[in-house]
């Protein structure tokens, strides 16, 4: 079930919200856990028991960990490890196991005939949030949750299931047993999940239309003009797909008491690959962070550790992504960069507009070839449309490039290129400043709702990317 669908606006959210409001705030809780096992069901009821059979494995897991008195440090380390196994035996088999499995055919020269596994809903999301939440209760920052519903809960709360963002449980656990409503936050939250719908249906389903139609063909099938464009589309589609998920996400969160955290920052106005993955996916990059980064010794150690430390986490964040060679070498191509600046301090090098004017083009290039990677169905056609983009390919275009591109698309393009480096950045607070300025964005976000749902309900086209992760 998708935010930016009928069945979730007319239907689900408006049954939720009625039940949760309507019954004592003791089993509040337990309308969000109901409704959050109706979302995931809906959308994905073969794989219902594989969500809830992480949750008990998470329950058991931390309180087996909390039971084990510091003195026993080995057995302690051992059981984290088992439950940590545990899950990531899981989410390899559904996501990486076809992958291996082919990788080996193919250096065998053998073909298994393989049943091919379907890979669960939000199993990246939910399955990172429980590791997080074994490793918190191994560090003594956090007490074993006793309550199996409200564990069942942090891990399937429907508003960040299937797309994030990710939840560490440090950071919601008192407002996962205790929280306080208020209008204004539910007000907050309603404007939110408005802009984020408009940013999804206005603006990255329009970008889709024209990103898939390019990538959709081969890559001499276009000219270099084309190839640009695509790249373009599918940046802006990408950024605003995500993004506009991760604001109805938050949004969504705040209508029944919670406070998440960003998720993106405005990363295409960063001056470096460094500072972009501080502004794209944050909760992705933090936890890989606080559960990989730093545990591997992050920049406390030696410069060839930290180097390789830095390495790792790149190359499991490109696999995280996807079972895909493609994604490996969009996070190798990432953690290059990310060394390179490390190593040259080119990052820090920001005196005078024209340094800055150079960073901008430089991170902009970098992570627009690095979305080609992420997009492209395999190696060779990436390389291909990356020589398309340079020139270098030999082409035979069948249609013009006005044919990629409407008048409409390039006017969203435009938008999309102004929004997404933060034009309106202060859009909200600026809003609040007066009731005046209120009245008058709360009337202008009516309208845009009014027209994101006029375009639903035209279109046959609402893709989500981040389904596939």
């Amino acid at each position: 079930m998708l935010f930016s669908s009928f069945v979730f606006l007319s239907a689900f959210l408006p049954l939720t919200l009625l039940c949760y409001y309507a019954v004592p705030r003791v089993a509040r809780n337990f309308v969000l856990l109901a409704a959050s096992m109706v979302f995931y069901a809906w959308g994905d009821f073969d794989y219902l028991g594989i969500m809830l059979g992480t949750v008990l494995v998470d329950y058991f897991g931390a309180l087996a960990i909390e039971r084990i008195p510091d003195g026993r440090a080995r057995l302690r380390v051992v059981v984290l490890g088992a439950f940590v196994a545990l899950n990531l035996s899981v989410l390899f088999y559904f996501k990486y196991f076809n992958f291996v499995m082919d990788n080996l055919s193919a250096l065998a020269g053998v073909e298994w005939a393989l049943k091919r596994i379907a890979m669960p809903l939000g199993i990246s999301f939910y399955t990172f949030q429980g590791l997080s939440y074994l490793v918190d209760v191994y560090r003594r920052e956090i007490p074993a949750q006793r309550d199996l519903p409200t564990l069942a809960l942090f891990i399937s709360y429907f508003p960040q299931l299937v797309a994030g963002p990710i939840l560490k449980y440090h950071d919601v656990r008192q407002e996962m047993e205790s929280r306080r409503e208020t209008l204004s936050h539910f007000a907050y939250g309603a404007r939110r999940f408005a802009m984020g719908f408009a940013k999804k249906v206005l603006v990255a389903n329009s970008m889709a239309v024209v990103a898939d139609s390019v990538f959709g063909e081969s890559a001499n099938a276009f000219g270099t003009v084309t190839a640009w464009g695509g790249a373009v589309a599918y940046s802006l589609q990408l950024y605003f797909d995500f993004s506009g998920y991760s604001d109805m996400a938050i949004g969504l969160g705040a209508m029944f008491g919670f406070h998440f955290l960003e998720n993106f920052n405005y990363p295409y106005s960063s001056l470096s690959i460094t500072e972009f993955w501080r502004r794209w996916h944050i909760s992705l990059s933090t936890w890989f962070k606080e559960y990989l980064y730093i545990p591997l010794g992050g920049n406390r150690v030696t410069k060839a550790r930290n180097i390789l430390n830095l390495a790792i986490v790149f190359l499991v964040t490109g696999i995280w992504h996807g079972a895909e060679w493609t994604f490996v070498l969009w996070g190798a191509f990432h953690g290059a960069f990310i060394l390179l600046e490390k190593l040259t301090g080119w990052h820090k090098k920001l005196d005078g507009l024209a340094m800055k004017a150079l960073h901008r083009a430089y991170l902009l290039l970098a992570v627009l070839f690095g979305w080609v990677l992420f997009r492209a169905d395999g190696i060779s056609y990436a390389f291909d449309y990356v020589r398309n983009m340079l020139g270098m390919l030999s082409t035979s275009p069948t249609r013009e490039t006005a044919y990629y591109f409407s008048n409409f698309s390039l006017f969203m393009m435009a938008v999309a290129a102004m929004l997404s480096v933060g034009t309106f950045k202060n859009i909200l607070a600026h809003a609040a400043a007066s009731p005046r300025r209120q009245l008058a964005f709360d009337a202008w976000l009516l309208a845009l709702l009014v027209l994101s749902m006029s375009f639903l309900a035209g279109a046959s086209y609402n893709p989500f990317i981040y389904f596939r992760f």
